[in-house]
């Protein structure tokens, strides 16, 4: 399966492989910091983007994340504060945006295989 990516500009530097969340101008992203970001998906761009430069983001399918955590495969990912992936764990009637589901284990530091699916959840 190929991955459903589009063109953004980026609203500030964004590195290869990290999660990026909508801002309120069209057809721009930014780093995603916070699981209540609305995160579009993740970065496929291998040299990354400049502030104001074009940036492909995979929207739906398999992809790579940057890890900020321990996350084991099935598990749902949010953002962490630098735009990593983390495992989602909402607490009791928080919502947390999560961009899909890793395939294989990670920890701090690691690139993790993903399968990009943005939603929401509620703990």
């Amino acid at each position: 399966m190929n991955p459903y990516t589009k063109t953004f500009v980026a609203s500030g530097d964004l590195s290869h492989r990290a999660l990026v969340k909508f801002t309120a101008n069209d057809g721009e992203v930014a780093l995603a910091t916070a699981p209540t970001d609305l995160i579009a998906g993740v970065v496929d761009y291998p040299n990354g983007a400049k502030s104001g430069g074009r940036v492909d983001v995979v929207l739906f399918g398999p992809a790579e994340v940057l890890v900020g955590g321990t996350v084991l495969p099935g598990a749902g990912i949010t953002a962490d504060g630098t735009g990593r992936a983390i495992a989602a764990a909402p607490g009791a009637g928080i919502n947390h945006f999560v961009v899909g589901r890793v395939l294989t284990n990670g920890v701090v530091g690691d690139i993790a295989k993903a399968f990009i699916n943005p939603h929401r959840i509620q703990g």
